[in-house]
């Protein structure tokens, strides 16, 4: 188990590790990711490394872990400004698609997750959707939107944001420095099209119906 820095200094080189972690994990993978290559990369030694984390497993952990806080921080800070529950989606997708031109990492880590820590990848996604599930409840309570099932519907909502992220931010839009189309761990660091982000909510706003579409059926 990782112990928590000290010191600010102490802060700051584990906050290096951590960052180095992320590059090294994207480019070579976990299986051929090392502790000397993280460290190499975050100009410390091992014995600095093993201060701060137990092993290679324990930093891809808390890697997972502090992705997984800084993408809901990045997406409720871009919601907060919301009047509306469609005006919420929008701008937490489109911060969640900003985040991920910046941190591809996010993708490949949160995948070998699945295989490398399992226990990682669930907590990763219950966190997203437990906060998900309670604003889609608030919204029906508000009559914004159907009675749709809210866990059903922000599981549904995570994947739509998923594959647009991987088309359209992580495989590139096919301009200059996009990665290649049929390479999923490619990153074109492009920001998704307006026309695309349109369609999207165009199709989440279908889905999602206005809370009082029954109401109105009953009283015709």
């Amino acid at each position: 188990m990782s112990a928590a820095p000290r010191t600010a200094r102490g802060e700051q080189t584990r906050r290096r590790i951590l960052e180095a972690a992320e590059h090294v994990f994207a480019e070579h993978g976990y299986t051929e990711s090392s502790v000397s290559r993280i460290t190499e990369r975050a100009g410390v030694g091992q014995g600095t490394f093993y201060l701060y984390f137990d092993s290679k497993l324990d930093v891809f952990d808390e890697l997972v872990e502090d992705l997984n806080h800084r993408v809901r921080q990045a997406m409720s800070e871009g919601a907060r400004g919301a009047t509306t529950r469609l005006e919420a989606e929008r701008e937490g997708f489109a911060a969640f698609f900003r985040f991920t031109a910046e941190h591809p990492a996010l993708y490949r880590v949160v995948r070998e997750a699945e295989f490398v820590s399992p226990g990682a990848l669930r907590l990763h996604y219950t966190r997203i959707v437990e906060g998900y599930i309670d604003g889609l409840r608030q919204a029906q309570l508000d009559g914004e939107i159907s009675d749709i099932d809210p866990t059903v519907a922000a599981w549904a909502l995570m994947g739509i944001g998923e594959m647009i992220g991987m088309r359209w931010v992580l495989w590139g839009n096919g301009g200059a420095g996009a990665g290649d189309d049929a390479d999923p761990t490619a990153s074109g660091t492009d920001a998704v099209p307006e026309h695309v982000l349109d369609e999207m909510m165009r199709f989440i706003g279908g889905a999602l119906g206005r809370g009082d579409r029954r109401s109105e059926g009953e009283d015709s």
